[in-house]
């Protein structure tokens, strides 16, 4: 007889460094259900996860407490090792990816398929010869299973950001003895319609007996698609439901405690000068997955322009390109004056900051305090926190830490404090310290792409709202480059949208919403005029 539960776990509890981050938590899941297991970055939902997946980082600081059972037995998973032979995969928020693989060798990795040779009968697998030519052929028809259109010999590396979550979906869906599949934020860097494509996927895979943990911020698709709930705050559970049962207003209520929504936070009908803060002139990028062709844009001074897309499709290329990360053509144009992207640091002494998509990856220095990420940038390029004695300078550690702290506090950032490890907070505190380390620059263009990704309602509330205030505060102009079509609509005056690797068009925020639809699809023809034609440049 089948266990009523496919996943069981009872009484977990954890403590970092005597910080309890989970409080005596359960979580049951049935055989091809699909769970939403949602709350508040700093929840515990991520420790919850790398507990069941035996990841090193649990057992490393001293294990945790309570009983995990898996197809009605008890278990004890070690590693991540231990889950697969159990039948349990997991996408992370962050990628586990080798950039240096080809696609096929990282939906393969520790899976490769392999030619039969003499020496690996006497031997073992250890001298077997990849038989790229069959991992090839069985990538590809996972990726075709998830719409992809993408050779498996490709470099991951030289896949942007949104793609690279497909592979890490593949890799999971093409485990042959899956059970249970973790899914960590699996459409925080897709579009609306990627993630629809993505999600009904889900749901037909759950209709096989595969279970689901589907771990998100996005409510919507928590109604959408998930057969049950758990909640959790501040490291307990607060609520376990049919997803029928229970409104998006009360999970948000039982997530945060407190209502919140995203009511425009501008002012509908502000007026700008025609100084620009920044032109691009055929301006085209060469970044792999996110190829720019020829843009043209003219962003006013101390307005926040939006730019939107479906991934793949050049709008992560724009800021990228700006700050000279990837190879460009065309020119750039800074208050009037033409700049060399590819001398960054005279481009950030021009006051411009830049917060990255790939936090992990470019933003942080994940094992550095708080305090060094915060501090790191405005120190190397205008020389603050320094103090001189002696005529000597010296690092001002108690300006560093007061500043530190009182970042802390404006993001909420949940840590121990600025001394904590970057490394060491959930992926929405990170995102936090990526503000926060742009803010201390005081800079004139702030370039911020995904800002929201991967993190919860009332964290997605405080990044926004922070940077209305630095726009309406301080006069900062401000590019929005999101997959989050209603945030940017939420914040911007205009909003740029790149299909094909070109600006198709801008729109106001106000636009009806099928013009937004249609653009990105790479469709110009709007039909009639609407109130866009009056401030298109």
């Amino acid at each position: 007889m089948e266990p009523k539960y496919i996943l069981e776990m009872h009484g977990i509890c954890k403590e970092y460094s005597g910080n309890p981050v989970l409080k005596n938590v359960d979580l049951r899941i049935r055989p091809g259900e699909i769970l939403a297991l949602v709350g508040e970055n700093g929840a515990g939902k991520s420790t919850l996860m790398n507990i069941l997946f035996g990841m090193s980082v649990i057992h490393s600081t001293g294990g945790f407490k309570g009983e995990v059972l898996f197809n009605g037995e008890p278990v004890r998973i070690s590693s991540p090792l231990d889950a697969m032979k159990c039948g349990i995969g997991m996408v992370h928020q962050e990628f586990m990816l080798i950039n240096g693989y080809e696609i096929s060798e990282n939906i393969k990795l520790n899976r490769e398929n392999l030619k039969k040779n003499i020496l690996q009968k006497i031997l073992g697998n250890k001298l077997g010869i990849l038989d790229r030519s069959q991992m090839r052929s069985e990538s590809l028809a996972v990726l075709n299973e998830l719409g992809l259109q993408l050779e498996p010999s490709t470099i991951t590396g030289t896949l942007p950001v949104g793609l690279k979550q497909f592979i890490e979906i593949a890799r999971e869906l093409d485990k042959k003895n899956i059970k249970l599949i973790v899914l960590d934020e699996p459409t925080a860097v897709l579009t609306e319609n990627e993630a629809e494509k993505f999600l009904n996927c889900v749901k037909e895979v759950s209709r096989k007996g595969i279970s689901f943990i589907f771990i998100t911020h996005r409510l919507k698709e928590v109604k959408a698609y998930a057969d049950s709930i758990v909640i959790l705050r501040d490291g307990e559970l607060v609520g376990d439901y049919s997803t029928e049962s229970i409104s998006i207003e009360r999970i948000s209520e039982l997530m945060i405690g407190r209502t919140v929504n995203f009511d425009r936070s501008v002012d509908n009908d502000r007026k700008f000068s025609e100084d620009y803060e920044l032109e691009l002139k055929n301006f085209s990028v060469n970044m792999p997955g996110e190829i720019l062709k020829n843009a043209n844009l003219k962003i006013r001074k101390g307005e926040i322009l939006g730019i939107a897309g479906l991934a793949g499709h050049g709008k992560a290329a724009i800021a990228n390109g700006i700050m000279g990360l990837y190879p460009s053509m065309g020119d750039i144009f800074l208050k009037g004056k033409k700049i060399d992207e590819t001398d960054t640091l005279q481009t950030l002494l021009d006051g411009v900051a830049f917060v990255s998509e790939d936090r992990r990856g470019v933003g942080l220095l994940l094992h550095e305090s708080i305090e060094t990420n915060v501090v790191i940038s405005s120190l190397r390029v205008y020389n603050k926190f320094l103090r001189r004695i002696l005529g000597i300078k010296f690092y001002d550690r108690k300006a560093a830490k007061n500043f530190t702290e009182e970042m802390i506090k404006r993001f909420d950032i949940r840590c121990t404090g600025p001394s904590q490890e970057v490394g060491r907070l959930s992926g929405g505190n990170q995102q936090k310290v990526c503000m926060a380390r742009a803010i201390a620059l005081h800079p004139e263009l702030l370039l911020v792409s995904e800002p929201t990704r991967g993190i919860d309602v009332g964290a997605k509330k405080r990044i926004l709202d922070e940077l209305v205030e630095m726009n309406t505060r301080e006069g900062t102009t401000i590019i929005v480059t999101s997959s989050e079509l209603a945030e940017l609509r939420s914040i911007c005056d205009r909003i740029a949208i790149v299909s094909g690797g070109e600006v198709v068009g801008i729109l106001s925020p106000f636009d009806d919403s099928y013009k937004f639809g249609l653009l990105m699809s790479g469709i110009t023809d709007l039909g009639e005029k609407g109130e866009s034609d009056e401030i298109r440049d």
